[in-house]
């Protein structure tokens, strides 16, 4: 798939899928990685290591802070996928180096398929 470049990098994982808009601050613990926001479907989990992949952020400007104390911390996803990047993410995978693009269909891909994210070009692949 392609789509649009918001920060550059290459990386290869495992995919981890919301249905739902992501808030970081208030809705990700920037020491642990634990989706912390109440009845989120992603609650309880860890989005280190994973490739994010949820249509869009929701929430306060502090989000990208949160997102850079995600790698500061070493528990931040390996790179996002968003439908539709706003300001809050594009500020914030910028600032920690988080491969990351945005203009794709996010219903084809499932949590657990395995991707190969190439920011630089622009290009998902779901290995099969």
């Amino acid at each position: 798939m392609k789509g649009r470049t918001i920060s550059p990098g290459k990386v290869e994982g495992i995919a981890f899928v919301s249905n739902e808009p992501i808030g970081f601050y208030g809705g990700i613990d920037a020491k642990t990685g634990i989706v912390i926001e109440k009845s989120h479907q992603l609650e309880g989990k860890s989005v280190k290591d994973k490739i994010l992949v949820f249509p869009c952020g929701k929430g306060s400007t502090v989000g990208s802070y949160v997102i850079y104390g995600l790698k500061k911390n070493c528990v931040a996803p390996a790179g996002i996928i968003n439908k539709e990047t706003e300001t809050i993410v594009a500020t914030g995978v910028i600032l920690a180096g988080i491969p990351c693009i945005d203009h794709i269909d996010i219903s084809k891909i499932k949590t657990g398929d395995k991707l190969v994210l190439d920011a630089t070009k622009a290009t998902v692949d779901i290995k099969k």
